[in-house]
């Protein structure tokens, strides 16, 4: 396996979260520990440094101890904006990191060999981008994604109007890495209220 330390990843919060009623979904709790919480516990360990995009106001992530970068595309384009945003932020400030990881902040079981078994598939496959994937469907927020990859991004949300990362992706060489979803989808995401009940259980019954 290739070494996942050079990877680095940007945690995606910047998003409306209007099918949890709106508010900041990453601070939402499972089981007394924050969507984000959780979701830093399991990137930590494969990927440094992790960044936040998240836009208004960032005091409120301040218990986590990480730089945040809002969005720098206008109008909320969506994982996209964010995406691009933490390449920036990393080109800027740590240009030695080659690869970087995008995970959401509302999935709070991501596999702890996330990042490596992503990196193997690219390599395998001799793709510019790996994706994860489980139950037959791909995830393409959560993906490995090289930092050389900027310009074409950026240009693919201002000039050329694309706003689906599936739509994005598509145009390069994929790797698509399944996941099993038993005892449980480690790409579950919670979006509604009643997906953070979901996710209590899950929590509870794994110790996820």
């Amino acid at each position: 396996m290739t070494d996942h330390l050079a990877t680095s990843a940007v945690i995606l919060a910047g998003g409306l979260a209007r099918r949890m009623g709106g508010g900041d979904k990453a601070l939402r709790d499972i089981d007394g520990r924050s969507l984000i919480a959780r979701v830093i516990d399991r990137l930590a360990p494969q990927c440094a440094p992790l960044v936040l995009n998240a836009n208004g106001e960032p005091s409120r992530f301040a218990a986590y101890n990480l730089p945040i970068v809002n969005d720098q595309v206008a109008d909320f384009p969506g994982p996209l904006a964010g995406i691009l945003a933490g390449l920036d932020w990393i080109d800027t400030y740590h240009p030695e990191v080659q690869w970087m990881l995008s995970a959401p902040a509302d999935c709070p079981f991501l596999p702890l060999d996330l990042v490596a078994r992503l990196h193997q598939a690219r390599i395998d496959q001799q793709a510019q981008i790996a994706v994860a994937s489980s139950g037959g469907r791909s995830h393409p927020v959560v993906a490995l994604w090289p930092l050389e990859m900027r310009s074409d991004l950026r240009r693919a949300l201002l000039a050329d109007d694309i706003r689906k990362v599936d739509r994005f992706t598509a145009l390069f060489a994929r790797a698509i890495v399944e996941w099993p979803v038993t005892p449980y989808d480690p790409f579950f995401n919670a979006n509604t209220p009643d997906d953070l009940i979901e996710a209590e259980r899950i929590a509870a019954r794994h110790g996820a």
